[in-house]
């Protein structure tokens, strides 16, 4: 396409999961399935926490904002993925491109921060039991989930206008299946340093902040576990985080996996990968996780069926 203008670019064309044509059918119906799990099992979440009156607590709190973030950044990329299955020419308009980075940013940031929160909540539960309805009141759950929600806006909106204002050359062809901040640095013209500079430090800061104060969280909560001459007290402890450390654990496992590579085997085929994984599949992992391991999920499922 040679040099262009960013006023000249209206559209990309997104390099998709595979090229092999053999796989498109198989990966679409793959997709689908995930897709679909996905919304049914974190829209059932949201309502079944809305409805129940026994799940309105933090510790539900934070699961259902959590099952929100997790529905919006899987909408924000799936369906077009789909879509790219069925159709040959796989673009996206300049515009619906800066509006997926937005959103894919602003809620995968929020994230790191909503399991920080909860991570929060579950050390004010079990080790000062006494007074957890005080510590996490409806104004500090507010805070814990309003702050991730307008950090992430900003960083999800600060680099999608600083690369979107920029002036992209050569090919148009994004080496990704969504608009991701990486890949469209690498088509910028220039001033592209700057860019890339400030996506790793923040990028290093959300990962390791959210990581530290996890950590940080169950260190303590495990020193308090230790403390409890309780055996019935420690397995209900260890139920009651059960549920998000795997959720922490499978979430950042696979950021860990792609970010600690050595550059020697590190490609755009294992981002990709990766990227499929927390953006696709631990969506739909994690209201499996909390339904399936939360007694007091399935008898609120039963209290809002039977009531029906």
């Amino acid at each position: 396409m040679g040099q262009q203008n960013l006023s000249l670019l209206t559209e990309f064309t997104l390099m998709g999961v595979t090229r092999l044509p053999e796989l498109q059918a198989p990966l679409f119906g793959i997709f689908l399935i995930i897709y679909t799990i996905t919304v049914v099992g974190n829209l059932g979440m949201i309502i079944l926490t809305q409805m129940d009156s026994h799940l309105h607590t933090p510790m539900y709190f934070f699961i259902k904002h959590l099952a929100f973030i997790d529905l919006g950044n899987s909408t924000v990329i799936c369906p077009k993925m789909l879509v790219n299955f069925v159709v040959d020419a796989n673009t996206i308009s300049y515009y619906a491109c800066a509006t997926q980075l937005t959103f894919f940013l602003m809620f995968i940031i929020s994230e790191f921060f909503i399991l920080a929160a909860m991570a929060c909540d579950r050390y004010v539960a079990i080790c000062n039991p006494l007074l957890y309805n005080v510590i996490m009141s409806q104004r500090l759950c507010h805070m814990l989930v309003g702050i991730p929600y307008l950090y992430g806006t900003f960083q999800a909106l600060m680099f999608t206008i600083k690369i979107f204002t920029l002036t992209f050359c050569g090919s148009n062809v994004i080496s990704h299946f969504y608009c991701d901040d990486g890949p469209l640095v690498l088509m910028l013209c220039s001033n592209a340093q700057e860019i890339e500079l400030l996506i790793i430090l923040f990028s290093a800061f959300n990962l390791i902040s959210s990581l530290l104060v996890i950590l940080v969280s169950y260190l303590l909560i495990l020193i308090a576990i230790f403390r409890m001459h309780s055996t019935k007290g420690r397995k209900k402890a260890f139920s009651t985080c059960g549920s998000h450390l795997t959720v922490v654990v499978v979430f950042y496992g696979s950021l860990l996996f792609m970010y600690m590579q050595p550059k020697s085997t590190h490609s755009f085929n294992t981002d990709k990968m990766a990227s499929v994984f927390y953006t696709l599949v631990i969506p739909m992992l994690n209201p499996l996780i909390y339904s399936l391991r939360n007694k007091e999920v399935k008898n609120g499922f039963y209290r809002v069926f039977k009531n029906q």
